[in-house]
């Protein structure tokens, strides 16, 4: 192979698959939510994974309710205020389950939810 063959086949490999916000937003809930239900499956053997399962699901939704408080977010005004009052909900009900009390399985709910939606609207495209 000369160096024009090499040149012309490095280029042509090229294609990256660019993820979108969206995308990376599922991706994120999917596996915080997968550990959110593995460690509540071994939460008698392994605790601490079970309190950081919720530590950073907690984080998320932070994350989240900051993003959609944002003036320049583009979802609509009524969505925004749902997902910003699912934070506050989350972080009740994390404070709650910490303290032993709660279920956790309306955090693994709510995130399904959120998962279900993102991927309807990227069907919908």
């Amino acid at each position: 192979m000369n160096v024009v063959e090499r040149a012309r086949d490095g280029y042509q490999n090229t294609t990256v698959h660019m993820k979108s916000p969206r995308d990376t937003e599922y991706e994120a809930i999917a596996r915080i939510s997968h550990r959110l239900r593995s460690a509540t499956q071994n939460r008698d053997r392994d605790f601490n994974a079970y309190i950081s399962a919720l530590h950073d699901n907690n984080r998320l939704w932070t994350t989240l309710a900051a993003n959609v408080a944002q003036p320049d977010n583009d979802l609509p005004k009524e969505l925004r205020a749902r997902l910003f009052w699912l934070a506050e909900f989350t972080n009740y009900e994390t404070s709650k389950l910490m303290q032993g009390q709660g279920d956790i399985a309306i955090l693994i709910e709510i995130n399904a939810s959120v998962l279900q939606g993102l991927r309807s609207v990227e069907q919908v495209k």
